[in-house]
């Protein structure tokens, strides 16, 4: 990903459903314009959740997502199931594509439900209306349905093209209108506010670049008319003695919180990127609580932790050897560990006395309150690495000041 490319957690993430041979992938590649997803005349062809970036014009850059059919059945099938409707959970609006020639099925109806339950806008798109020979087709309507979930319906041809035009300004505006307004840190500054960002880079920062949640906030800093400075832990005194004022804000690399107070004047407003990121795309309250709930850990107990992204372990990594080292400190105990990366994120998390999550940089927001909603549900403590990295060096307090 380059600097000027919208992260995948930064696009709202757009669902393809139906039943097998409806045309989902075919009305994917006509709304992608490539061939994004297989093509076939065999049912089951979409056999895993096929995503392709592009941009929605006036929503900006989204994430559509092609899934196999909710109808596939035999083991194999069953697990392609799974994964569509685990793609439920990340889904900012949903398009269910229906054959025009037959209409909704009982697994259509099913899926609708799930998306009334859960919230999610959608289009219905009855695909091969080409096949109907009813000449133009009728205009498209956005409404409440019965459980005020905001709906469209719009009929589509993926061979000729009809109706994809329509179908795409339909989601544009369903984007648009759910579209949140969070903001990562420009709604702590002001015009003319300077913030200093301190990124280390040892032996954990990625070659040649910085990590996408110092991109992001950065990136923010910038839209809200401050100034940001950065620099590394060593030269933070140096870059302080050069302000003619002490700055509004500094945030940190959660792993350098120690250092970064023993530096800091006191009366100076310090945070983490970590700690904006569990703000940004999560409930800090909860996510307090849950930090609190690691003090009573017993050695029988096993706490999860989850990554939303895949990379090269090292010999010091952050999840797998410095966050067990802080839990146990934390806790005073020697609690079991489970590790998970990527989209595998448990459906059960019952087994588990808690969950300590990374910042979700590359997981949509909507993955992300559907991870903590789970967990809430199913009363399981879930906090961020960030949270517990300034519980660890008793910091707490002063890395939540500034968002208060």
């Amino acid at each position: 990903m380059g600097l000027n490319d919208a992260p995948s957690g930064e696009r709202a993430h757009i669902v393809f459903f139906g039943v097998r041979n409806v045309g989902k992938s075919s009305l994917v590649n006509a709304v992608t314009g490539q061939e994004t997803a297989v093509v076939s005349d065999a049912p089951g062809t979409t056999t895993d959740p096929v995503r392709k970036a592009m941009e929605l014009l006036p929503a900006g850059p989204v994430l559509i997502v092609d899934t196999p059919g909710i109808d596939d059945a035999g083991k194999v099938g069953d697990l392609r199931v799974q994964r569509a409707l685990a793609a439920l959970d990340e889904a900012d609006a949903a398009v269910l594509v229906v054959d025009a020639t037959r209409g909704p099925t009982p697994f259509d109806e099913s899926l609708v439900r799930a998306f009334q339950k859960r919230g999610v806008p959608y289009v219905i798109a009855e695909n091969k209306g080409d096949l109907l020979g009813e000449g133009p087709a009728p205009a498209v309507a956005l409404e409440r349905d019965a459980e005020g979930c905001c709906k469209g319906r719009v009929r589509t041809s993926a061979a000729t093209g009809a109706g994809v035009a329509d179908l795409k300004g339909v989601l544009a505006t369903l984007i648009t209108c759910t579209k949140s307004e969070r903001r990562l840190v420009g709604d702590l500054l002001a015009p003319g506010d300077v913030v200093v960002l301190v990124i280390p880079l040892d032996s954990g920062a990625p070659k040649g670049r910085i990590i996408l949640p110092q991109q992001q906030v950065l990136r923010d800093a910038l839209a809200a008319g401050a100034f940001p400075c950065a620099t590394g832990v060593e030269m933070l005194p140096a870059l302080l003695e050069k302000l003619s004022a002490p700055p509004r804000l500094v945030v940190t690399d959660s792993q350098a919180f120690g250092a970064v107070d023993a530096l800091l004047p006191a009366d100076v407003p310090l945070t983490s990127f970590s700690i904006l990121m569990a703000r940004y795309k999560g409930d800090l309250p909860a996510q307090l609580e849950a930090v609190q709930a690691l003090e009573r850990l017993a050695d029988d107990d096993v706490v999860l932790i989850a990554e939303g992204c895949t990379h090269h372990r090292q010999c010091d990594d952050i999840g797998t050897v410095k966050l067990p080292a802080w839990i146990r400190d934390i806790s005073g105990a020697n609690p079991r560990l489970a590790f998970t990366s990527g989209r595998d994120f448990p459906a059960d998390l019952r087994p588990y006395a808690a969950v300590v999550h990374c910042g979700g940089c590359m997981l949509s927001a909507k993955e992300m309150a559907s991870r903590l909603q789970r967990a809430r549900e199913q009363r399981v403590p879930f906090t961020n690495y960030g949270m517990v990295i300034a519980r660890a060096h008793d910091m707490l307090a002063r890395a939540l000041a500034p968002l208060s």
